[in-house]
């Protein structure tokens, strides 16, 4: 058994490649003076990271994305797996921590009238806090190669799992699978969005209505001229423009972070992705799509 345990791990370690040495630690937990609480430490720095709760309990960063990378290993199709890549994004003095996993060779192919095309692939997101800032969860979505946005979309996407001692993952085969075929299904979707044309007009309404800072919905409308101009006038334009945002933070597109000091980026552009969601799971966007 420890030598399928140990087989596993050298894979994801040659599939996905080493993971970050600033989240290669183990977790440590020391008694507070409250008799309800206690720190929560980094065991490599010996740094407190927070307190928690008195029966809270984790695994390390790495036994749960090696799980994650693991199960997608032993289950995907080896093609599936054929230059995929890992990426990894840290918050609250690395407590707090991001997979994104992308795998290439598992896309779909959007056109427009415009002529534009673009491959989509396949995406695993995994969250994983070790402060208790965040329970253990697997998104999926997808990447376009274009532009490299980052998308999740809907409810079909979300597999949660609470952050406990004993995390196994239990059903993620299952889980993969459906989420694999919820893929295509998305695909299929874009391509529905690509082929819904739009005018600056219908835009515009949808974005004041669906989004309330006025200053934020005109942004939003300059960025989707600047995609339309590449993608033509159409909804997957505008989606492109919500994931742009989603996915950068600067002067590329006007939506730029606030520097607050805390350590929180990472944490913020995660929170864009859901806004981002929200959005295409709302009654104003589907209104777009049927118009």
């Amino acid at each position: 058994m420890n030598n399928i345990i140990e087989l596993n791990a050298n894979l994801s370690r040659n599939t996905f490649g080493t993971m970050p040495n600033n989240i290669d630690f183990d977790v440590v937990f020391e008694p507070t003076k409250v008799s309800h609480k206690k720190y929560v430490m980094n065991g490599m720095t010996g740094e407190y990271l927070d307190t928690v709760g008195d029966t809270f309990n984790c695994v390390s960063h790495p036994d749960f994305f090696y799980q994650v990378q693991d199960t997608m290993i032993e289950e995907l199709p080896q093609q599936h797996l054929i230059n995929a890549s890992c990426d990894f994004r840290v918050a609250r003095n690395n407590a707090w921590a991001l997979m994104d996993v992308k795998l290439p060779e598992v896309k779909v192919n959007i056109t427009t009238n415009r002529g534009f095309s673009t491959d989509v692939s396949w995406r695993a997101i995994a969250l994983h806090g070790i402060d208790g800032s965040c329970s253990n969860q697997v998104y999926f979505g997808g990447i376009e190669y274009f532009c490299t946005n980052g998308q999740i979309s809907g409810q079909w996407d979300k597999v949660r799992r609470k952050n406990t001692s004993g995390f196994i993952l239990a059903f993620f085969i299952d889980e993969l699978r459906v989420a694999k075929d919820a893929f295509y299904e998305h695909g299929k979707r874009l391509q529905v969005w690509a082929d819904t044309p739009t005018n600056t007009w219908q835009i515009k309404q949808m974005l004041e209505s669906l989004i309330p800072s006025e200053r934020k919905a005109d942004r939003m409308l300059n960025l989707y001229h600047e995609e339309a101009a590449v993608r033509g006038s159409n909804v997957y334009a505008l989606y492109s423009a919500m994931t742009n945002y989603s996915t950068y933070a600067d002067d590329r597109n006007g939506f730029s972070l606030r520097n607050t000091g805390h350590d929180t980026q990472a944490v913020s552009m995660w929170n864009r992705e859901h806004e981002v969601s929200k959005w295409v799971s709302s009654n104003q966007f589907a209104q777009l799509v049927a118009a």
